[in-house]
């Protein structure tokens, strides 16, 4: 209701159109009385009684009807009664969180949480106890993130409206400050690019930097989302800080600090330790993000001057004079006496300085907030949803976790808060591990170590990968994705011959998995199941049964059955689908709890009563470990167990047994 009423007073404020003025305060009028605010709904039917007596014939059109619900209205203020109204979350209020105990050293961690550094691992986190698997270990909030702007916006150059028809991308569905789902989006009032789920959100984004990045949008796009985040991180930090940051790393490059430094480390003194405070305490902060490790020396050349043309331009641009809003509250006409106008001011190059250190930590430490995004049309029966990436955020503290092929958490968002979760139980003493990307269930060992070496600069030596790759690294090669023979049903060799010595099949393999996707992709676009079919008949010829698609092709053949109504059939293949799944993915995996979501989801509209709650069952229990129990997902398993358990009760007091 309070949502409802901010929305009309802004279409009020806004110029509403005079004719349409008595449905919006009726709505108004009705809002109100649920909120027990009897005398203001008094007020705006006086004056909407006023308006249509002065402005409207007894004649036009809608007017008696008009009439009526005023009257209506207008006797339930008088006699006190309102609306029955259930009591509802604000949208502007955060979801209850799960309680725990707070970490003294690391206050957006759990107590379960501890901090350590050491020469190999670095700064790291590991279990100060025994940790059960579900248990939240950080909830942090980001210091600083940005929207990913989307493919379609960057095509039509950001200046052209959306078609009529074309999907909306995630700068129109997004708050562009919190990242709340838009209902109905506020804009800010100096750009056409920025906008926002509530009045608040746009005030404190205008308040802590879009006050700045506001008329330099389009140049912020250009440069990419990279520059943007570093842009915003020194924004929202102090000029003061940013000083002495930047002048404490230009001693400490000089030689001046090592000394002192080699000795508070000796001494194991815990404010010595990078990015913690004086108290010994590692905040969310500026100086923890400073502190985050930039690998200089290892990013290449071509990168490094990339990221230092793109502060150049900023810097330049931010140099002109004439700009709405200086950086840091100096216009060009305080600066510096003296400086010539080829020459940046002392200011302007610290900025650029501390932008460049972010630009290149971010390439380590940036942090793609991902969320679940309904794929397809939203009124199916079976919902379908897709991981998109969200926006580009820095978090301190969950840049500390180390990586492993095969990590011991997961990390959720839930808009612009990171939450850190146990998926197996964690021993006293044993690091808390993240995957960076690169999953052992994903991808071969082999080509995992090519994709951290060149992005975070590591050979990884986690137990996933020592036994992958054993003694040779060519072990390494994922059996997810080999072709094989149609005419012996081997694997395909990486050599010309093949176990049955055919030669020419492996010309032939690939133009047929290239036919596979164009079906596939036709299929989507005409729901034509017979196309479907005849496309896993083609995997099942051509790739070996542990292939990521065949898999893939039992999950769209339960779509298609799920459309047409078909629901035992869409069961089964969703069943095939779960097998592949938990051999591929891990029978604990949330890829197994996604897949059982849309099993349950099958079975409920089929009616399979006992194998529906089954289902509903085996999928919270996995999902409320990967997603929390406050995720939409395991809600909605709740509500269909609470359906199902009331079905299955009333056929028991009535003395019958299910039958489907």
């Amino acid at each position: 209701m309070q949502v409802c009423l901010e929305d009309i007073g802004r279409a009020l404020a806004e110029g509403y159109p005079r004719r349409l003025r008595p449905k919006v305060l009726l709505r108004k009028a009705e809002c109100l009385l649920p909120l027990g605010r009897s005398q203001e709904a008094a007020e705006v039917l006086c004056s909407l009684e006023s308006e249509m007596s002065a402005d409207q014939s007894p004649t036009a059109d809608g007017h008696q009807g008009l009439l009526g619900k005023l009257r209506q209205l207008k006797a339930k203020v008088c006699q006190g009664k309102s609306f029955v109204c259930q009591p509802t979350v604000p949208s502007g209020a955060q979801e209850a969180l799960e309680p725990w105990e707070e970490n003294n050293r690391i206050p957006c961690a759990s107590a379960a949480v501890s901090l350590r550094v050491s020469p190999d691992r670095g700064r790291h986190l590991a279990a100060a106890r025994d940790i059960p698997p579900g248990e939240v270990l950080v909830r942090e909030e980001a210091f600083v993130s940005v929207l990913r702007p989307g493919e379609s916006f960057l095509l039509r150059g950001g200046g052209a409206e959306t078609a009529m028809g074309e999907p909306l991308d995630n700068e129109d569905l997004h708050c562009h400050r919190c990242l709340r789902r838009l209902l109905a989006s506020i804009p800010c009032q100096g750009c056409s690019y920025a906008k926002y789920c509530s009045q608040t959100c746009a005030q404190l984004a205008w308040e802590n930097y879009h006050w700045r990045e506001c008329s330099l949008g389009g140049l912020l796009l250009t440069l990419g989302v990279f520059c943007h985040v570093a842009f915003r991180a020194v924004l929202v930090a102090s000029s003061a800080e940013i000083h002495t940051l930047v002048g404490e790393s230009h001693r400490e490059n000089s030689g001046e600090a090592n000394a002192a430094k080699d000795s508070a480390s000796k001494e194991q003194d815990l404010a010595s330790m990078p990015g913690c405070d004086a108290d010994g305490q590692y905040h969310s902060s500026y100086q923890a993000i400073f502190s985050l490790l930039s690998h200089t020396e290892k990013q290449s050349p071509e990168f490094v001057f990339l990221c230092s043309l793109s502060v150049a331009a900023l810097c330049k641009r931010l140099g002109e004079p004439g700009l709405a809003a200086p950086v840091w509250g100096k216009s060009p006409s305080e600066r510096q006496e003296g400086a010539t106008p080829a020459e940046a001011p002392p200011e302007l190059k610290i900025l650029g300085e501390a932008m460049l250190k972010h630009m290149l930590q971010l390439r380590c430490n940036a942090q793609a907030v991902t969320t679940l995004r309904e794929s397809g049309s939203g009124d199916k029966l079976v919902a379908s949803s897709e991981q998109v990436r969200l926006a580009v955020a820095l978090f301190p503290v969950v840049s500390l976790l180390n990586h492993s092929c095969d990590p011991n958490t997961s990390v959720t968002f839930s808009r612009t808060t990171a939450e850190v979760r146990a998926l197996q139980p964690i021993a006293k003493g044993q690091e808390i591990l993240h995957c960076y990307g690169p999953h052992k269930c994903r991808v071969g060992a082999a080509e995992r170590h090519k994709e951290l070496l060149a992005q975070y600069f590591f050979s990884c030596q986690c137990q996933a990968c020592l036994r992958e790759l054993g003694s040779s690294p060519e072990k390494g090669v994922s059996k997810y994705s080999v072709f094989r023979c149609p005419i012996c049903q081997a694997p395909l060799q990486m050599s010309n011959k093949n176990p049955c010595g055919a030669l020419w099949v492996t010309v032939l393999a690939f133009p047929s998995c290239v036919r596979i996707d164009r079906h596939y992709n036709e299929w989507l676009e005409d729901q034509s199941l017979k196309l479907l079919l005849k496309c896993r008949s083609e995997t099942q010829r051509l790739l070996c049964p542990e292939h990521l698609m065949v898999g893939e092709m039992e999950d769209h053949l339960a779509q298609a059955y799920a459309a047409l109504g078909k629901w035992q059939e869409a069961a089964g293949h969703l069943r095939s689908s779960i097998q592949f799944v938990e051999a591929h993915y891990g029978p604990s995996s949330i890829e197994v709890g996604q897949e059982l979501f849309k099993l349950a989801q099958v079975l409920f509209n089929g009616c399979a009563v006992p194998e529906a709650l089954n289902a509903v069952q085996k999928a919270e229990k996995i999902l409320s470990v990967h997603l929390g129990p406050q995720s939409s997902q395991v809600e909605e398993l709740r509500v269909m167990k609470a359906c199902l358990q009331d079905s299955l009760g009333a056929y028991s007091a009535s003395g019958r047994s299910w039958s489907p």
